[in-house]
């Protein structure tokens, strides 16, 4: 994999009690993915999804309060296409996604990377965000993402 870093890059980290094949296939399964993966305060639905290097997919995420003029698609929409760059079974998932949006500053091409390495209580879970778009205030971005970790301890820890 290439890298084209550009832009503002985020990071978030978490360790989750579970190991990480648990943590990769709660990603892999879409089924499971659409009900972690959503931060707080949003719903998502997937439309696509092509898990294998070089494989497309396509989500969108709604705000639960509608009129929140805060999505990048519709008023009350995040929709996201992008293609899977990498994938290292149980350690690594490399992303690359574009949001639907007709607003400039959501423009370019965002890669997440998820790293799982196993630790003495679980896994580790960091996510880095690379060429973040400059729509996204950096605080908003943080706090979903450490949303979404938070989500994931969740569905992995109480099943």
């Amino acid at each position: 994999m290439e890298n084209q870093t550009q832009g503002r890059i985020d990071t978030v980290l978490k360790v989750i009690t579970a190991a990480p094949h648990i943590l990769y296939e709660a990603y892999m399964n879409p089924n499971a993915l659409v009900q972690w993966l959503p931060p707080e305060g949003m719903t998502g639905e997937i439309c696509r999804f092509e898990p294998h290097v070089g494989g497309r997919y396509e989500l969108t995420l709604t705000y639960n309060e509608k009129d929140t003029n805060a999505g990048k698609t519709t008023t009350d929409t995040d929709t996201i296409r992008g293609t899977f760059l990498e994938l290292i079974p149980n350690q690594k998932i490399a992303e690359a996604g574009i949001f639907d949006s007709e607003d400039a500053s959501f423009a370019g091409e965002m890669i997440m990377i998820w790293y799982f390495e196993e630790v003495l209580e679980g896994t580790k879970v960091t996510i880095i965000a690379e060429n973040v778009p400059e729509g996204i205030r950096k605080s908003d971005h943080i706090d979903g993402l450490s949303s979404t970790l938070e989500n994931l301890a969740n569905f992995v820890e109480t099943r």
